[in-house]
């Protein structure tokens, strides 16, 4: 279990394998290296095979039989681009000296790395003694031989080539560099060197592009490099990073970005535009859905589908959901009158619009004759018992009417797309005269004239006739003196 948990945990935070940049590599060299020797008997430039019996340029010594060897050998100038820690790939071959009859104690398997940091090409006053005995170089390493060969192998023709990489940095203080090999004694051949240095390949990853970046100075460096969305891509988290170590492999991202509304996500590292009659509505991972019905899209990238004509979309819809219609008008209205109210009933459209908000308005108006002439909406004393917009119910009772008066309702059919439209919502209408009641009382009389036995009375009729009237009753009575 913990070995398998030790393996997730190193391929996730080790996104990608490294890539290296070679800087120098005598394998394709075509001429001879032309590398600076000291002692002139001591380090040679040959041509010979590689394993593969390939031609190659190689530097071999061998002075074995002969005490306090100090060859050295100095490579080119090696431009570092940039790079703050550098890698030498070391391929050769060390004879064994147990192989070899009668040599002295000084025979050795192992030799010296060192560099030296320059701006320019080392060349004057290097030939003299006096410079190799306090050469300014930095040791790398002393590298020894895993294998090493012996006459019995050389005559069979079996070459043991051994491969070391070593590295060194921080490089800060010159453009480049030259790597010197120190011999105090081998019999060895340089078979071939390799030089480069380590970084993370440009490459997307969270839909965000990172570019190439050389590793840090030091082995256990972390460098940070900042990305950017890729095209058709927007930020989720910011910032957007991810950290490429020591040995060139991109660890731990942070931040990312996702494909905004109207693309999609193709093959991990693409934003793809949402094809016509497609769409999508938000910004994230989700793929392009296909326009809901009544809608459609003619462009491609949309965001959202458009209705046809006829149908709309409402204020709280989401752009998933299909467009939808008005309603057709309410049916079958039936109303039941007294002299003062009126309850109206009816049934629900036949076509909702395919939708489930449906809900009713009722206006009121008064008119001043049956014909329905000069007819005015009513005034605020009318009362809805259960409101007048917006009604879930198919019933509404209308109060405190007059009497003997004619009125009109209208009953609209509404819902949440209503608004929309341009033209006015779909509606039934009824009539109605409310019953006659009682009028109000005369308001006043006055005595016109009067006689020993007549008098004359005159009144203007009620304030509310409640009807029509038809004859007026006087009721008198007799006056009694007071004794």
């Amino acid at each position: 279990a913990s070995l398998s948990l030790s393996l997730s945990l190193f391929l996730c935070l080790s996104l990608f394998l490294s890539d290296t940049e070679t800087v120098m590599d005598t394998r394709t060299a075509t001429a001879e290296l032309g590398w600076i020797s000291f002692p002139a008997n001591g380090w040679e430039e040959v041509s010979g095979y590689d394993e593969n019996l390939n031609t190659i340029r190689t530097y071999q010594v061998c002075n074995v039989f002969e005490p306090s060897q100090n060859n050295w050998l100095l490579t080119t100038y090696i431009d570092r681009r940039a790079a703050q820690r550098i890698y030498v790939e070391i391929r050769f071959t060390v004879r064994d000296c147990a192989s070899i009859p009668s040599v002295l104690g000084s025979c050795k398997e192992t030799f010296n790395l060192y560099y030296l940091e320059t701006d320019r090409t080392v060349s004057e006053g290097i030939k003299g003694v006096e410079y190799w005995a306090n050469a300014p170089f930095l040791k790398v390493d002393t590298i020894a031989a895993d294998e090493s060969f012996s006459q019995v192998d050389f005559g069979g023709r079996l070459m043991k080539v051994n491969t070391e990489v070593r590295s060194f940095g921080p490089l800060s203080k010159g453009r480049g560099f030259h790597l010197a090999f120190q011999d105090l004694g081998a019999c060895m051949s340089l078979l071939a060197v390799r030089v480069f240095y380590k970084k993370c390949p440009s490459i997307v990853q969270n839909f965000a592009f990172f570019p190439e970046t050389l590793t840090g100075a030091e082995s256990t460096s972390l460098v940070i490099a900042r990305g950017s969305c890729i095209p058709n891509a927007e930020e989720v988290d910011v910032p957007i990073k991810l950290y490429c170590n020591g040995d060139g492999e991109w660890m731990v991202p942070i931040g990312s970005c996702s494909c905004k509304a109207g693309y999609e996500p193709d093959n991990g590292n693409v934003c793809r535009a949402c094809p016509q009659g497609t769409f999508k509505s938000f910004q994230g991972a989700g793929l392009c859905q296909q326009c809901p019905l009544n809608s459609r899209s003619t462009i491609e990238a949309a965001t959202l589908c458009g209705c046809r004509n006829g149908y709309y979309r409402g204020d709280m819809d989401k752009p998933e959901d299909m467009c939808t219609s008005v309603p057709s008008a309410p049916r079958n209205v039936v109303s039941v009158v007294n002299q003062t109210s009126v309850l109206l009933e009816w049934h629900s459209p036949r076509d909702t619009g395919h939708r489930d908000d449906l809900s009713y308005n009722v206006l009121c108006r008064r008119c001043h004759s049956s014909e329905r002439r000069a007819c005015q909406p009513c005034d605020d004393s009318v009362a809805f018992v259960s409101g007048k917009r917006g009604l879930k119910e198919t019933r509404v009772k209308i109060s405190k009417l007059r009497a003997h008066t004619s009125y009109t309702f209208e009953i609209q059919a509404v819902n949440g797309v209503s608004n929309k439209s341009p033209y006015p919502a779909q509606q039934l209408s009824i009539n109605i005269t409310t019953n006659q009641a009682a009028p109000s009382v005369v308001p006043i009389m006055h005595q016109v004239s009067s006689t020993s036995r007549s008098f004359s009375l005159s009144w203007p009729p009620p304030e509310q006739p409640n009807g029509i009237i038809l004859d007026y009753e006087i009721r008198y009575y007799d006056k009694v003196e007071n004794c």
